[in-house]
């Protein structure tokens, strides 16, 4: 039975791993690395700080997707996001979820 339960729980890790690349993977081939990483700031704020400040808000996944296809400014400071119209809605859901699961 222990080993039963510890394999499923390797089987679940292995799998959220290889879900975390291909949406790093994805930040990657949608240009989002350009202007940020996952733990410092470039251009934008790093995936983490992003991550900790929204962490928790009711409804901040829509909000940050719908910002990621549309750009923005202002809530990180002077420096705005340009828009990133070839990122599909599903393509900014999965990058947002990405995101905010980092810690």
């Amino acid at each position: 039975m222990k080993a039963s339960y510890l394999s499923l729980l390797v089987v679940a890790g292995l799998l959220s791993a290889g879900v975390a690349q291909a949406d790093e993977a994805l930040a990657k081939a949608k240009n989002c690395l350009a202007c940020h990483t996952v733990d410092k700031k470039i251009v934008g704020p790093s995936y983490k700080d992003v991550a900790k400040k929204y962490a928790g808000q009711k409804g901040i996944e829509a909000t940050l997707a719908e910002k990621v296809i549309k750009g923005g400014k202002g809530s990180w400071g002077e420096v705005p996001m340009p828009p990133n119209a070839a990122v599909s809605p599903d393509d900014a859901a999965k990058l947002v979820k990405w995101i905010l699961s980092l810690k």
